[in-house]
């Protein structure tokens, strides 16, 4: 008997998927545990297999389509089994067809011309009479067509008027430029989708204040050349930072905390969100129990983190289950900025480049070098001073990093 799939719920925050790849055409022979398709959530490209064995009968979703979830995906059944109830019956919700039609709307648009040319007319009804081939050379040529004299019927331009066209046949003393407008578009992926929704709902929900401090790197800067003449894996100034949190955390437990409407829950654990810039957006892989692991150890990990983000590997376990997030600019030569608080999180901290600048020390102007962080809190949660204390004690840590490995 013929059953529907459906579009699966791959991740916590999934609303709808897109079919990056099928591996199986209609009237394929599909295996239980078999690779169906691929599937674009929010946070990654991820593998679908199958559940049940049977012949594809129908495909709901086209490569690179997208669908809500529990619309249908594809039909297995029997070979030659009538499947027209089943779509009547069982198909999408109306708001999933209107989704379906947006999608066709949205990836058909780009393929249509995005060109348009101001231009005046010889003609009483406002249009320049020329024929397409004839428009087209001229744009590529960058001619006006206006200045053109058409030779065809009823002076329409054509071809050869447009090869043959001079500036001086408009009496022009000089060469002039025509420009042109154009534009692209994309469909948004759902990524991006995702992204927009989360911190939409944080920024507009949650009331966001901001915390700035200046810590001292010299120490950190010694401490980490230090350590990596020992250590095979190299430790980046952003593990040091992880760690730090991770261990002013243990000393501020209310800062490690979520906002759940009717209560605030308090975090035994640290869970250290990390976030990273992938081609399609944003991802926030977690360092788990950051506190009881090594510099090393949280080293390798979010190096882990890193390459498994670009190649589109990280999974819903590795992602999921952030108390604290940290986001970091600085090697992009940011200076400071301020974060959105990423849900459910009570805090972010957003960690600017390492700068040279000139400081006081014993009384005298010296080189030295700073480092910006700015604590995002939800006020909700989080009072101005319960903020200023966390920053003292994580300052502490970035400015006597021997605290860290006691």
């Amino acid at each position: 008997m013929a059953e529907i799939v459906r579009m699966p719920k791959l991740s916590d925050t999934m609303t709808d998927g897109v079919v990056a790849k099928w591996h199986k055409k209609v009237g394929d022979t599909v295996k239980s545990g078999e690779l169906l398709a691929e599937i674009e959530t929010d946070k990654a490209t991820m593998d679908f297999e199958s559940f049940q064995d049977g012949v594809l009968l129908h495909i709901g979703v086209e490569e690179s389509k997208g669908a809500p979830v529990d619309s249908i995906l594809a039909i297995l059944g029997q070979k030659g089994e009538d499947i027209s109830a089943l779509l009547a019956g069982g198909g999408s919700a109306p708001a999933a067809k209107e989704e379906a039609k947006k999608e066709v709307a949205a990836t058909a648009a780009p393929q249509q011309s995005t060109t348009q040319t101001a231009s005046a007319s010889n003609n009483s009804d406002g249009r320049i009479k020329a024929s397409p081939l004839a428009k087209k050379i001229a744009e590529d040529k960058g001619i006006d067509i206006t200045k053109v004299k058409g030779s065809g019927d009823e002076g329409r331009i054509v071809k050869k008027d447009i090869e043959n066209f001079t500036p001086s046949q408009s009496g022009a003393t000089s060469a002039t430029f025509t420009g042109v407008e154009s534009y692209t578009e994309e469909t948004v992926s759902q990524m991006r989708k995702t992204i927009a929704r989360r911190l939409s709902e944080s920024k507009f929900s949650a009331p966001h204040f901001y915390l700035t401090v200046d810590m001292d790197m010299d120490n950190a800067m010694a401490a980490r050349t230090s350590i990596n003449t020992q250590l095979e894996a190299k430790v980046s100034f952003n593990d040091m930072v992880v760690k730090a949190v991770s261990m002013a955390l243990r000393k501020h437990p209310k800062i490690n905390s979520s906002w759940l409407g009717d209560k605030i829950r308090y975090n035994n654990h640290i869970n250290i969100g990390v976030a990273m810039a992938v081609e399609d957006g944003l991802l926030v892989p977690v360092v788990r129990f950051a506190d009881n692991k090594t510099l090393s150890q949280i080293s390798a990990e979010v190096k882990s983190f890193g390459k498994k983000a670009k190649e589109k590997k990280l999974q819903p376990a590795d992602w999921e289950g952030n108390t604290f997030t940290i986001s970091n600019l600085g090697m992009f030569g940011i200076e400071e900025f301020t974060a959105i608080v990423n849900p459910p999180d009570a805090c972010i901290l957003a960690v600017g480049g390492i700068r040279q600048v000139p400081v006081i020390k014993n009384n005298q102007v010296v080189p030295g070098n700073m480092m910006k962080v700015t604590l995002s809190c939800d006020h909700r949660v989080v009072d101005g001073a319960l903020g200023a204390a966390f920053l003292q004690t994580l300052k502490a840590f970035i400015e006597n990093p021997v605290m860290m490995l006691a």
